[in-house]
């Protein structure tokens, strides 16, 4: 491939989607608050009282796939769940092969989430996160071992979940999920 057709390639091949309304955004913007504030409240008055949590930082960019691009794929609660599951499993273990290794261990683990859910037909952005999470997330994370793929990476996504089913279907215009598998 010649260099003026590589760099040709990156031009695109559509324009910027329109935007959206005000009650669109509106109700995304409440989705986000309900979604995070519930699983931060939880986290501080159960969770972390016993030394877990209930909040990591990929579930702001899950905030965003399942309460602003409702319809996309990457949203939908297979992938959701499964995504922030799988990950969290591969990081642990990536951290558990060659956690002496950060550098290595990071690459790996997110690497390996995102063939993983490709793979499992879960595949959600937000997950190589998670399985980064996983690799840098200190002594604590370290410390719960593959219980961190079930709290906090599958609790917290399941209740980000039923914070989606409420909201995004409170409102007419708006329906979610647009499939479950």
């Amino acid at each position: 491939m010649a260099l003026a057709e590589f760099v040709v390639k990156m031009k695109g091949t559509t324009t910027c989607p329109p935007g959206v309304g005000l009650r669109e955004v509106v109700w995304s913007w409440l989705g986000g608050f309900v979604g995070i504030a519930l699983c931060a409240f939880l986290s501080s008055v159960y969770f972390e009282p016993r030394d877990l949590s209930l909040l990591i930082g990929s579930f702001g960019a899950s905030a965003v796939l399942v309460y602003g691009a409702i319809k996309s794929p990457l949203a939908q609660p297979r992938n959701l769940v499964g995504g922030h599951v799988i990950s969290g499993l591969v990081g642990v273990a990536c951290w558990m092969l060659v956690g002496n290794t950060t550098w290595l261990a990071a690459a790996l683990a997110v690497s390996c989430a995102i063939a993983a859910m490709l793979a499992t037909k879960t595949l959600h952005p937000p997950g190589g996160a998670t399985a980064l999470i996983a690799v840098i997330g200190g002594p604590k994370v370290h410390a719960l071992g593959f219980l961190y793929a079930i709290l906090p990476a599958g609790a917290g996504a399941v209740v980000l979940l039923a914070v989606a089913l409420i909201v995004n279907n409170l409102c007419h215009h708006r329906r979610y999920p647009e499939y479950w598998w």
